[in-house]
């Protein structure tokens, strides 16, 4: 027989005796209504829980902002789970605390999110990447997968499934994020013209709702609650785990990019490429606006098809989109890879003298991103204020969007990276909680800056806000990515004539609306507080 230690049985029996005590003064206090609003009593009953893992009160800093570095909103407590059970075990305390508290929560991953939407203030905020990972688990077959913790960050993935040849299809431009951030989402990148984003390549979740239930759900079982939380923003659930569709990984990949001066003709070969079945397996592009010596700056990363011509190209003072393009190939597949590359770019009309490319190994081009930011890092200038703009824009409008934001309110783009390229609707599961245009393609169009200076903040939110005037006032039917609006009048206008079943979902799995307050969706909903019977 196992015997409990004297320290175990100290702490289990206090913890329970704590809990019992909080139900007691629950049970006795006439009306109850603002039982918990002194923040001394919230800190009791959480601190009573009977957890794997342990809650903070004091270390909440980092928890108080997040990537887009604007906001700075403390939780009252951060949980560091060890266990699904934990999260499901804090969950429910919550609800059963009902109207008696304002107590929210906020799943945190690697908090990339830009506008607050990992942020709960004065809640509690799930720190993700505290649940233990799962032995990445991988299974090979027809149809290879991969089981993973919520909080395991994509790029562990990519190194793992590497190792048996095999990797996820569809990835964001950025690997250091979680599965459960990205899935919450969407998660696109050059892909996703072929595969769909990543929430269209997940065979199955474990969610842990806003009613503290863990569930399991795929397209067959409970199949509502698995459309929901895919894209749904972390309204309805937690995701816990995943099972990440696979399929066989390259070795290397030639990775081009070439420039042009007529948006026409760049949009036309985008949405070219991205209609042929056996092209380039990425496709993206971006945009340039008054950079001087552009090719030269490629030079590091690049070689010119022609130097000489390369050499004499001038980019300064025009606004010029380079498509960026994306063979995959293992080594002994190179010399057909060429011969297919050669005829694909044979068929586009780029400026011939501005053809770059380069080989480089399958795992570093999808890193790429990572090196960025270490350099970044090194000069203090990462964690400055990221204020992002990502829009989804219907094809049938996008050469008039580019006329306007490209030609007439941009002036430059020095403060960071401007991405577009257009995606195949086709390939994105249409009943998942992701908004997107009504049409077969519709383009991503991605605003980077960084804002290293207080000016530099005001002028970019201020022209962050005339392109979604422009966007408004000419009716172009645009949809944010990542998206993030003040008011539930904003949000109703957002989802359409989805709102209703997005509402409907979010009170059939958080009725309380405990869950992600930071997207200001929804406000946290007072309820009957249940009696001591059922908290036991």
């Amino acid at each position: 027989m196992r015997l409990t230690s004297p320290l175990r049985f100290y702490r289990q029996n206090n913890k329970a005796f704590l809990r019992i005590f909080m139900i007691l003064v629950l049970s006795c206090i006439p009306g109850r209504t603002n039982l918990c609003s002194n923040p001394s009593d919230i800190r009791s009953s959480l601190d009573s829980l009977d957890l794997e893992g342990y809650i903070s009160f004091d270390d909440v800093h980092n928890a108080s902002k997040d990537f887009g570095n604007r906001y700075q909103l403390p939780p009252l407590a951060i949980l560091h789970p060890k266990s699904v059970s934990d999260i499901s075990t804090v969950m429910r305390h919550i609800l059963h605390l009902g109207s008696t508290s304002n107590l929210t929560v906020a799943a945190r991953g690697h908090g990339h999110s830009l506008q607050g939407q990992a942020l709960a203030h004065q809640g509690v905020v799930i720190n993700m990447e505290s649940l233990p990972s799962l032995d990445i688990k991988i299974y090979k077959g027809k149809q290879p997968y991969v089981d993973v913790s919520g909080g395991e960050l994509w790029i562990n993935i990519l190194r793992e499934t590497l190792k048996h040849g095999l990797s996820p299809k569809s990835w964001t431009d950025y690997l250091h994020l979680t599965v459960g951030g990205t899935l919450s989402n969407a998660g696109i990148s050059g892909q996703a013209f072929k595969h769909g984003p990543q929430i269209s390549n997940v065979y199955q979740l474990e969610i842990v709702t806003g009613k503290g239930e863990v569930m399991t759900c795929s397209e067959k079982q409970n199949p509502e609650l698995f459309h929901s939380v895919l894209g749904g923003l972390g309204q309805f659930g937690i995701i816990t785990r995943a099972r990440i569709s696979l399929g066989p990984a390259p070795h290397m990949v030639k990775w081009i990019r070439v420039l042009y001066s007529d948006f026409s003709k760049f949009s036309r070969d985008q949405e070219h490429l991205i209609s042929k079945k056996k092209g380039f397996d990425f496709v993206e592009g971006f945009v340039t606006i008054n950079r001087a010596d552009l090719l030269n700056n490629w030079r590091s990363s690049f070689t010119p098809n022609d130097s000489t011509e390369a050499s004499q190209f001038k980019s300064d003072g025009k606004t010029l989109y380079c498509l960026e393009v994306v063979k995959y190939f293992n080594k002994e597949e190179a010399n057909s890879m060429n011969q297919e590359t050669k005829k694909l770019l044979s068929e586009l009309s780029y400026i011939p003298s501005t053809l770059f490319s380069s080989v480089v190994p399958y795992l570093e081009f999808l890193d790429r991103v990572h090196l960025g930011e270490i350099k970044l890092r090194a000069k203090g200038l990462w964690e400055v204020p990221h204020p992002w703009l990502n829009l989804l824009v219907p094809k049938s409008r996008i050469f008039e969007f580019a006329t306007e934001v490209f030609n007439n309110i941009l002036t430059s783009n020095n403060n960071g990276p401007i991405i577009i390229y257009p995606v195949n609707q086709s390939k994105w599961n249409k009943h998942t909680s992701l908004i997107t245009p009504n049409e077969d393609i519709f383009y991503l169009v991605a605003f980077l800056p960084s804002a290293v200076l207080q000016n530099d903040l005001e002028y970019l939110l201020r022209q962050n806000q005339r392109v979604l005037s422009f966007c408004a006032e000419a009716n172009i039917g645009v949809k944010q990515y990542l998206p993030h609006y003040e008011t539930q009048r904003e949000w109703r206008s957002h989802f359409g004539d989805r709102w209703e079943a997005f509402a409907k979902r979010k009170h059939a799995y958080d009725p309380l609306a405990i869950l992600a307050p930071g997207h200001r969706i929804f406000q946290k909903a007072a309820a009957p507080l249940l009696s001591p019977i059922q908290l036991l």
